[in-house]
């Protein structure tokens, strides 16, 4: 079972949530498409993946700063959005989220567990694209609310 309640209930942050479920019921039904076609889907993790690319190079700092980099990843309004709890230090970015309105959003459409955790991974693409423009930086996924744990983890360490 999913385990996805927010805490946070103002205008501009549910505003925000909003924008972010009107992308997620998008991609569900790109992707309900394409599975009811026969595609495969990979064609949405390279796209996604992309976009996280392009992101890198184009929205974040150049830098080898993990707190640099932080500011950039973990804005005070993304981390309302995502009830973030943020711990910085120079080596590591460890991001706890404590809510998704992407899950939210699919949660709306279907009740297939599976396939919530599907589209959570396809769109962690995203950041998985964007980490790998920084040559000195690893990206890890841990828990995730998609797959029913109570946070989503992610962690980006100062390569060695």
């Amino acid at each position: 079972m999913i385990k996805n309640v927010s805490n946070i209930s103002d205008k501009h942050t549910e505003d925000l949530r909003q924008a972010y479920g009107h992308r997620a019921t998008w991609f569900y039904f790109l992707i309900d498409e394409a599975e009811k076609r026969g595609l495969d889907v990979q064609f949405a993790r390279d796209a996604i993946h992309k976009c996280g690319c392009f992101h890198g190079e184009n929205k974040f700092p150049k830098t080898d700063d993990i707190k640099e980099f932080a500011a950039a990843f973990a804005t005070e309004q993304l981390q309302k959005i995502f009830e973030m709890d943020v711990k910085t230090t120079d080596e590591e970015l460890s991001v706890e989220f404590h809510y998704c309105p992407l899950v939210a959003a699919w949660e709306k459409l279907t009740d297939d567990e599976v396939k919530i955790s599907k589209l959570c991974d396809i769109a962690m693409e995203g950041d998985r694209g964007l980490i790998s423009k920084f040559d000195k930086f690893t990206f890890e996924l841990g828990n995730t609310i998609a797959n029913g744990d109570n946070t989503c983890q992610v962690i980006i360490k100062k390569k060695i």
